[in-house]
């Protein structure tokens, strides 16, 4: 018996210890070329695609509204808090983007041929 308590003790201590290294799974997965739009920053600040490739801003800043204007008035998103905005690009190039709001947001999308 003292040998049966040995080892359900030895196998609890090895579950507690594997466990407590195995990475938490991320809250919500993040897509391929997938900007995040919130603390009044883009994230990443910079994404390099490929032509034809689409990219998915998501807006997550409840009580700030933003929105994505490219430099070159390719592309225009609505101003909004939450929700998404997408865009494929088919040349490519290097599109620079700002908040109209906040002029100091600014990000870039390199697009490879």
């Amino acid at each position: 018996m003292k040998a049966f308590g040995l080892l359900a003790a030895s196998m609890i201590m090895l579950t507690a210890c594997s466990t407590a290294t195995t990475p938490a799974a991320p809250a919500e997965p993040v897509a391929e070329n997938q900007v995040t739009v919130a603390d009044r920053m883009y994230s990443p600040k910079s994404l390099t695609i490929s032509v034809g490739d689409t990219v998915t801003w998501v807006f997550a800043d409840r009580g700030m509204a933003h929105n994505v204007v490219a430099d070159d008035n390719s592309f225009r998103s609505a101003l909004m808090e939450t929700g998404q905005f997408t865009h494929t690009f088919d040349t490519a190039g290097t599109f620079t983007y700002h908040c109209t709001p906040h002029p100091d947001m600014t990000a870039t999308i390199v697009v490879e041929p």
